[in-house]
């Protein structure tokens, strides 16, 4: 049921972004498979006070540089409004006791609204260079599902092996810290993207992601090997 909303979801936004009939079937596929994983990588990550809200407004920001600096691809209020929720989220939520949490309706509602402007930017300058604004989530995401695999644990149930996770439960690093870190990287990747868009974009991409795969395999070390079997 689950699927079939995303599914369903996923349609409108590529109807919206002019996706059918501009794209052969086969790209509009993988378009499905990526852009709902994307969703789903999104609603995982969120375990720790403030990391959502945190992360999101350092994705909307940087969407909404692009779109005053470079012509807008949408009316800047389709930013703004989804920044100003996550700040008020933050109020209740970025707090050692959190007042008010995400759940998995706020954590994929802000993930299909920001995937929702990446398609249409990526499709208005044929760019897919603006995937880079998840780079941070999408690391974590796929090399914790890798691991899961190597350790041949079902992927679709719940764990602890995500980095954040490992940072905030076995080396006990407040949640809020974990989630500025999470922020504060996530921003420099993009402006680094940004700043060097679009002569050397891609090769800062690809040293952008192989120095946060570095630094994901830090994670390993961390890992308590008692607890690795239910983490």
């Amino acid at each position: 049921m689950r699927l079939l909303f995303h599914l369903l979801a996923m349609s409108c936004a590529f109807y919206l972004a002019g996706v059918f009939g501009s794209y052969p079937w086969w790209a509009i596929v993988i378009g499905y498979v990526v852009f709902i994983g994307i969703v789903n990588a999104y609603n995982f990550m969120d375990g720790i006070n403030g990391i959502t809200g945190l992360y999101s407004i350092a994705v909307l920001a940087s969407l909404q540089y692009v779109n005053l600096s470079y012509g807008n691809f949408v009316p800047p209020d389709l930013i703004w409004y989804p920044m100003i929720a996550s700040l008020v989220f933050l109020f209740f939520n970025f707090r050692k006791r959190a007042r008010c949490f995400a759940g998995d309706v706020g954590s994929v509602a802000i993930a299909f609204w920001i995937v929702t402007l990446l398609l249409i930017l990526i499709i208005k300058t044929e760019n897919l260079i603006w995937i880079g604004f998840l780079m941070v989530y999408g690391v974590d995401a796929v090399m914790t599902i890798l691991h899961r695999i190597y350790l041949k644990q079902n992927i679709m149930e719940a764990h602890r092996l995500h980095f954040y996770q490992i940072l905030a439960n076995e080396k006990k690093i407040p949640h809020r810290l974990v989630s500025l870190i999470y922020f504060t990287v996530q921003l420099l990747c993009s402006a680094l993207i940004i700043l060097f868009y679009p002569v050397l974009g891609w090769g800062i991409f690809v040293i952008l992601l192989l120095v946060l795969m570095g630094l994901y395999m830090i994670k390993f070390p961390m890992m308590n090997a008692k607890k690795c079997d239910v983490c």
